[in-house]
């Protein structure tokens, strides 16, 4: 979704936004959430969180890329450049995506990103068609205290994007996309470790979906 198409979620961001009365927050619908890992630790952890939440949610170990989604999600920094780690991935498997990141970002945040907001634009590509720019860190190249809460900030942005989400045409997000696949949120770069990582997306899951069902 570049600023050019026409085609953002409304006002750039997953913030709950005005939906058909018939179809409330308390909906039990949810996504598929596939968590990806290249490394054992981290799909430990994340089985950690599939064995809590249960069938919408699986673990994937292997690249992101390999999974069937409509959605994939990029763990980036605020100002949406994309040069490393699972970003630097995407930017060379879908030509053009850090641009059309950067741009919706300027058009709707004024070059900013917060933590714990999210925008999305297409890929170019049929599956998945869409990535999720979910920052987890204000710069890039960002280690993360030990004590930061932006990976449950960031799983939480892509859930309301997925729950309340909707184009400036009217369709809703959750209408076209089914699964979204997840990567790590700041284990990378950010040094989050997987069981904090994984706790924190639990919660966030928890909060968006849980707790109105």
């Amino acid at each position: 979704m570049t600023a050019e198409s026409g085609t953002h979620m409304r006002n750039g961001s997953g913030h709950p936004s005005p939906s058909d009365p018939s179809d409330t927050p308390a909906s039990p619908r949810v996504p598929e959430l596939v968590l990806c890992a290249l490394d054992e630790s981290l799909a430990h952890a994340w089985r950690s969180v599939a064995e809590a939440v249960g069938d919408p949610v699986r673990v994937h170990q292997g690249s992101v890329l390999d999974v069937t989604a409509q959605a994939v999600v990029s763990p980036a920094n605020s100002h949406g450049w994309m040069r490393g780690g699972i970003d630097a991935l995407y930017a060379q498997a879908f030509p053009g995506i850090e641009q059309q990141v950067r741009s919706t970002i300027l058009a709707y945040h004024g070059g900013e990103l917060p933590i714990g907001e999210a925008v999305v634009v297409p890929t170019g590509e049929a599956m998945p068609e869409w990535l999720i720019s979910a920052p987890t860190m204000r710069r890039p190249g960002e280690r993360l205290p030990d004590d930061t809460v932006h990976p449950y900030l960031a799983a939480r942005a892509v859930f309301l994007l997925w729950r309340d989400g909707q184009f400036e045409h009217g369709t809703r997000f959750k209408d076209i996309v089914e699964t979204i696949a997840m990567p790590g949120l700041g284990t990378g770069v950010g040094g989050v470790s997987p069981a904090t990582c994984a706790r924190q997306v639990a919660a966030a899951w928890e909060e968006v979906f849980t707790k109105v069902r």
